[in-house]
């Protein structure tokens, strides 16, 4: 695991895309027990090289109920992005993952990360990717039918401040998944 990451911290296959240069952001270890697939690093996270270490990561720690401390204990959590590297500005917000990363990089960690008993996968990148055809036709429908996929995969929407606005309108998030969130979450990181 450790050669696998610090390849993976060098990886440069995509470098003449990115407008910051390649700066992986992966957090892994061969004992984590919940993998966390978001999107790609911002540019505060591709500033500090830390993982959600911005207001996305803030909200998301408060969903999960954990702590900074338990978040960042890789034999609890690994994060594995959809894309690994700050991928650029788009018009509405960053453009998408690079889309090298997932299938250069997932299954090699995957197969090093044994204990796994949860997936979260956050926004509808991660979802597509790793339902395929068992996602619903929008991330709301996805999100609301997440008993489907359980107990190996739990998806989420992004936990961004730009989605306030899909929060209000989608109430029963915090009613129904959220409770289900931590219980597992809890369940897993309180071994």
């Amino acid at each position: 695991m450790k050669d696998l990451l610090q390849n993976i911290k060098q990886c440069t296959i995509c470098k003449e895309h990115l407008p910051l240069g390649p700066k992986p952001v992966v957090s892994a270890h061969p004992k984590s027990k919940i993998v966390i697939i978001g999107q790609a690093p911002g540019t505060k996270v591709h500033a500090s090289g830390i993982p959600w270490n911005d207001a996305s990561g803030k909200q998301l720690r408060t969903w999960l109920d954990v702590s900074n401390e338990d978040f960042y204990n890789e034999t609890k959590f690994a994060i594995i992005p959809m894309g690994f590297c700050y991928p650029g500005k788009g018009k509405t917000g960053d453009l998408p993952p690079r889309p090298e990363c997932a299938p250069q990089w997932h299954k090699p960690l995957f197969n090093e990360l044994k204990h796994i008993e949860l997936i979260l996968l956050i926004g509808m990148y991660a979802q597509n990717y790793y339902l395929g055809k068992t996602a619903k036709k929008t991330l709301t429908e996805t999100v609301k039918n997440y008993n489907e996929y359980l107990p190996k995969f739990l998806p989420l929407p992004h936990p961004s401040p730009r989605n306030r606005f899909w929060l209000t309108k989608n109430s029963w998030f915090e009613v129904e998944v959220l409770p289900e969130l931590r219980r597992r979450v809890n369940n897993y990181v309180n071994i």
